[in-house]
């Protein structure tokens, strides 16, 4: 059988047509509360004279302008169950045996239920009309069928006039989407599964007024960490590779929008003439949109990956600053962690030869050399060491820009690259002996040990596990032994210390003991 969702509007429209008109026969063969099942008719033919205005303006609804169907299944399914209840109510006025009317008495106190029922589906179809009456325009009074979650009548009148209303309607709307996802997830999940996705990616990819896009780019941007259900609607609505396709054109507009450009030059000349301050923040609110659906999701992540997402975002690393910037910077990081979970993402997107990864690789690189600003520095670090595994043992240029900010005066920078070069020399890696010993060959050991020294309870952490994979997969390099670091890792061992970290340092101490012996006429502490 065919679900509620899939019907036409108005076959659904139709079976309370339906009700009505049984309402309307049992009427008149009522032979008890004669005065009250009349009055019950009033109210019903008033709903049926309303639902049947909302069928016509079904019927006329323009191809251009898309109904917006969830409230009027909503109150037509809700109506439909009040008219049942007058229906079953009225029929037990009919003449019966003394028998058959025992065991169905009605009473006064049936009735106000009833006329209470009607009254309720009678202010609901009444806001309904009240928003396509409206032309689009935001309706903000409330409907009984959403008097205990004012934010649900809400949220049908701001979707309604973003797929039906004018521009400046639909970007009113848009920004009020906005707002309430920005306010809690509970906001968000009525959003997206009352539907107000697919409108607000059909308002962007129209592209045809950057205001209008930005305020749509702002409001997927506060939904995108609720992926999971927004992808399921998007399928109840259309087919799996329908739904991925209007995805995948979401991601080429936000490329194109960032860069500048128009798809298919139908505006460029308006795009041209726009206020260069509007269209900085369209690239912004576009950059920031990609960030928050990079975070935390794989298929996204590769999805950006597979169009021209990466080439895109290293164009802007490298060209642009402020805010856009560090979005695209934001945006990368997540891909990498994504990739750094992912085996699959991680051989498709960032391979040895591919341009795109190359150009991002260039830019994080430059960052991290050339930009002292740690809210730029830090997320261009965190990307390098997810990408860890990537990189051959050739490739020691990554290395030496990490190794060099162990010493940066920001000690958040300098937490983020221990934690970084921990990722190139951890088991983990494959080429984990190679990158331990590019890390001592660019005077990592002697940075790392004034590291620790700066007693940073998280900073030791980092610092001592990474002594530890130099220890054990370079112990007979003579930076260990001029650095003191066998020494070094006795006093640690003598702190208190995470049980994993612990066993790590006992078994480097062991490792350095085959080839350093103990200084303990000497001994210093390193950790004060």
């Amino acid at each position: 059988m065919a679900s509620s969702e899939e019907k036409r509007i108005e076959d659904e429209l139709s079976y309370p047509i339906l009700v009505a008109e049984r309402v309307r026969s049992a009427v008149e063969v009522a032979e008890s509360f004669k005065f009250e099942c009349s009055e019950v008719w009033k109210q019903v033919d008033r709903l049926l004279q309303m639902i049947r205005t909302l069928v016509r303006f079904a019927a006329t609804a323009s191809p251009a302008q898309t109904l917006y169907e969830r409230p009027i299944r909503r109150v037509a399914s809700e109506t439909a169950k009040n008219l049942e209840r007058a229906l079953t109510v009225v029929r037990k006025c009919k003449r019966r045996s003394i028998l058959r009317r025992v065991f169905t008495i009605v009473s006064a106190a049936d009735f106000r239920k009833v006329f209470n029922y009607l009254d309720a589906s009678v202010g609901d179809m009444k806001w309904l009309l009240s928003i396509f009456d409206a032309d689009g325009g935001i309706v903000l009074s409330l409907p009984p069928i959403a008097s205990n979650d004012p934010i649900l009548s809400w949220v049908w009148s701001f979707i309604a006039s973003i797929q039906m209303g004018q521009l400046n309607d639909r970007i009113e709307a848009a920004n009020e989407l906005a707002s309430l996802a920005q306010d809690n997830d509970r906001n968000k999940k009525i959003i997206v599964e009352e539907g107000g996705v697919p409108p607000l990616l059909k308002l962007f990819k129209e592209g045809t007024s950057p205001v209008g896009q930005i305020a749509a780019a702002s409001a997927l941007c506060h939904l995108a960490n609720d992926l999971e259900r927004i992808n399921k609607e998007l399928g109840k609505r259309s087919s799996g590779r329908s739904s991925n396709r209007s995805l995948a054109d979401s991601y080429s507009n936000l490329y194109f929008s960032m860069e500048g450009s128009s798809r298919g030059g139908n505006h460029r000349k308006e795009r041209e003439n726009e206020d260069p301050a509007v269209k900085l923040q369209l690239k912004i609110s576009c950059a920031e949109a990609l960030w928050m659906l990079a975070r935390g999701s794989v298929s996204n992540s590769r999805k950006i990956t597979e169009t021209k997402g990466m080439l895109c975002l290293a164009k802007i690393v490298e060209k642009e600053q402020g805010e856009l910037q560090c979005n695209c910077l934001m945006t990368i990081m997540e891909i990498t962690a994504a990739a750094e979970s992912n085996a699959d993402l991680r051989r498709a997107a960032f391979k040895t030869n591919s341009p795109a990864a190359k150009a991002v690789v260039e830019q994080l690189l430059r960052i991290i050399k050339e930009v002292d600003s740690p809210a730029l520095q830090i997320p261009a670090i965190k990307s390098i060491g997810s990408l860890a595994r990537t990189f051959p043992a050739r490739e020691t240029r990554v290395i030496e820009p990490l190794v060099t900010q162990l010493s940066n005066r920001n000690m958040d920078v300098a937490e983020e690259a221990t934690s970084a070069l921990c990722k190139f020399a951890s088991p983990d890696n494959f080429l984990y002996a190679e990158h331990s010993k590019a890390i001592i060959e660019f005077n990592g050991v002697p940075a790392l040990m004034r590291l620790l020294r700066s007693n940073e309870v998280t900073l030791s952490l980092h610092g001592i596990t990474l002594l530890c994979y130099l220890a054990l997969h370079a112990g007979n390099s003579e930076s260990l032994e001029q650095a003191r670091v066998l020494t070094a890792l006795e006093g640690a061992d003598r702190t208190v210390l995470p049980q994993h970290i612990r066993e790590l340092v006992s078994r480097a101490i062991v490792h350095l003991n085959l080839y350093h012996a103990g200084m303990n006429s000497q001994r210093m502490s390193y950790f004060p």
